[in-house]
């Protein structure tokens, strides 16, 4: 069986969407493949209506003084912080590693971890408590060389496009 990641992925996104939008959606771009209009100024022209939306929604937003509790939009939602890239790098050397520990844990474990879906899971947390100690020193390399190619900073946004 092939898996194309990038159709797939469309294809769910248009299962989990709003079968009307769906359709708006399908009739906008059925509509501008038929016209001989620039996409890709197209698309700039959305992503600015969608940016003064937000913007417009930003500043309503500010001038509610105070949250209305059991009302449908309340409050924005605060923005979290994203971590340290580097620590992102290291969380997905650690997942690698994880994956690795796995794969090279015997299969007939059952008098160490037990039988079944707990004993799975009891293998599967060893996995991952390994793999994160395993990446918690100096790891393999896998997020040092990442942390290397996407370097991160306020100059390096301007780069990345």
């Amino acid at each position: 069986m092939i898996v194309t990641a990038i159709p797939d992925l469309v294809l769910d996104v248009l299962d989990a969407a709003d079968p009307v939008t769906q359709r708006a959606a399908t009739a906008k771009l059925d509509a501008l493949k038929s016209s001989d209009a620039d996409f890709a100024a197209t698309m700039d022209a959305e992503v600015g209506k969608a940016k003064a939306k937000t913007a417009a929604a930003d500043q309503s937003a500010t001038k509610v003084s105070e949250p209305q509790s059991g009302a449908v939009n309340g409050a924005p939602v605060q923005v979290i912080k994203a971590p340290a890239s580097g620590e992102v790098y290291r969380k997905f050397e650690a997942f690698i590693l994880q994956t690795f520990v796995e794969t090279m844990l015997p299969k007939e474990s059952e008098e160490v971890f037990g039988k079944g879906t707990a004993g799975g899971v009891w293998k599967s947390m060893l996995a991952e408590q390994l793999g994160a100690q395993l990446a918690k020193g100096k790891g393999i390399g896998i997020a040092k060389q990442l942390a290397a190619a996407h370097p991160a900073g306020p100059d390096a946004t301007g780069k990345a496009g």
